[in-house]
């Protein structure tokens, strides 16, 4: 890696940890070329990225953005929704705390809880639905994999851990089931990193219009959910919402509610099934579930390099300089796997490390944009491996880890498809 020229980010995504570890060799943040070899950095050290997150000279708000302020940010450019979404994740001080108020109410500590059995019952459900799968597969309907695999091989993602987090988070929003396809369709169409610029354009159009097609189902018919209470704040009065911000709200919850939790089940289940051992260390109770998650976290994130924070005035990170209105990364994965963080065993998984170190994982985010739904992500994964494993202790990868396709994005980091063997 040629150290004198800015990383190019690869846009078709794969995995991170070995460019990760390659750049954190160099230090804990670097110059990066986007997607149309737009200039922008990364902090990747764990100690450096929770400083840079704090910092008070480091901004949400895409009025920051220099580039894409001066116009040179082209609309099809298939990272300009991370910047121009209006909601809780591109904005600051007060506009961010109204904002965050208003979608918090939904995950207090007691609303999470009360999801829990239903969040149950769910799941066992969709684990009946992946033991039937498996038995069609094992008579000759092939397993729903793009290999073509049979002999009782189902994808896993698809029946099971897309599922689990679409439903639960479209529930609390008030999705339609008719909509929830299509929505998972395009949140990955708009997380992608190798989009062409008509296809990104029109993802984010259909993305806009599916939504506001669900808020004014929830106008006319409002419920217990939280598009029906966002609807009510705009249009009563103290914390009035914008349309836009209503919308872009609905995008960031339901792109954020379910892709990352996605995510996590996913590389859960393969970091398990890879480390048998630490997963007999779980059921023979030396560890428990809540461990793996957390260990999962830190070691494989559900979120790569998060787009975007600006310092609203230069700054040096480590030694590279960060110009104000610089579009930066914060990079979970590579964070995660810091040596000067986590040790120098930082690239092994340990379910056991959290209870034996003080350092806790980014990768959810912290400080005053600390993600609001960590609570019910971890519930869910938890939940998922507690029931997954229980039922088919067996359980292994079908493939190779290598030859699991991986995401389109540098931002999600995860496979596309879990084909595996109930066992």
């Amino acid at each position: 890696m040629d150290s004198s020229r800015p990383y190019r980010m690869d846009s078709s995504g794969g995995c991170p940890h070995a460019a990760n570890a390659a750049l954190l060799a160099k230090g804990a943040a670097a110059e990066v070329l986007l997607p149309g070899d737009v200039p922008a950095a990364a902090v990747l050290g764990h100690e450096a990225l929770k400083d840079f997150i704090g910092h008070p000279d480091v901004a949400k708000n895409a009025r920051h953005f220099t580039a894409l302020r001066e116009g040179r940010i082209p609309d099809g450019w298939p990272l300009r929704t991370f910047a121009t979404v209006q909601g809780m994740v591109t904005s600051d001080g007060d506009d961010h705390r109204r904002l965050r108020s208003l979608v918090s109410k939904a995950f207090t500590a007691r609303r999470v809880e009360a999801l829990r059995p239903g969040i149950e019952r769910l799941t066992d459900e969709l684990l009946d639905g992946v033991e039937a799968a498996a038995a069609r597969a094992r008579g000759g309907a092939g397993g729903g994999v793009s290999d073509g695999l049979s002999d009782g091989v189902v994808d896993l993602r698809a029946l099971f851990a897309l599922p689990l987090p679409m439903r639960v988070i479209s529930e609390l929003l008030g999705v339609d089931e008719e909509f929830r396809d299509r929505l998972h369709e395009l949140s990955n169409q708009v997380v992608a990193t190798d989009i062409g610029p008509e296809e990104a354009v029109a993802a984010n159009r259909e993305m806009v219009a599916v939504l506001s097609a669900v808020a004014a189902s929830r106008k006319d018919r409002p419920g217990e959910d939280l598009t029906s209470a966002l609807i009510a704040a705009r249009e009563e009065g103290g914390d009035r919402l914008g349309e836009a911000e209503l919308i872009g709200t609905m995008i960031v919850m339901i792109i954020a509610g379910h892709e990352t939790t996605l995510n996590l089940i996913t590389n859960a289940v393969r970091a398990l099934c890879a480390h048998r051992d630490q997963l007999e260390l779980i059921r023979t109770g030396g560890a428990d579930w809540a461990d793996a998650v957390e260990e999962t976290l830190r070691w494989d994130s559900p979120v790569s390099f998060f787009p975007f924070r600006y310092p609203t005035r230069d700054l040096t990170v480590d030694g590279t300089l960060i110009p104000a209105g610089t579009p930066v990364l914060a990079g979970f994965s590579a964070a995660g796997r810091d040596p000067a963080a986590h040790g120098p065993d930082a690239d092994r998984f340990d379910v056991k490390r959290r209870t034996r170190s003080t350092t806790r994982h980014l990768s959810l985010g912290h400080g005053a944009h600390y993600c609001l739904g960590a609570p019910l992500a971890r519930m869910e994964t938890t939940i998922a491996l507690r029931r997954l494993f229980s039922r088919f202790p067996d359980l292994r990868i079908a493939v190779p880890e290598e030859e699991l396709p991986r995401h389109r994005s540098f931002v999600g980091n995860s496979v596309r498809e879990l084909p595996v063997v109930l066992g």
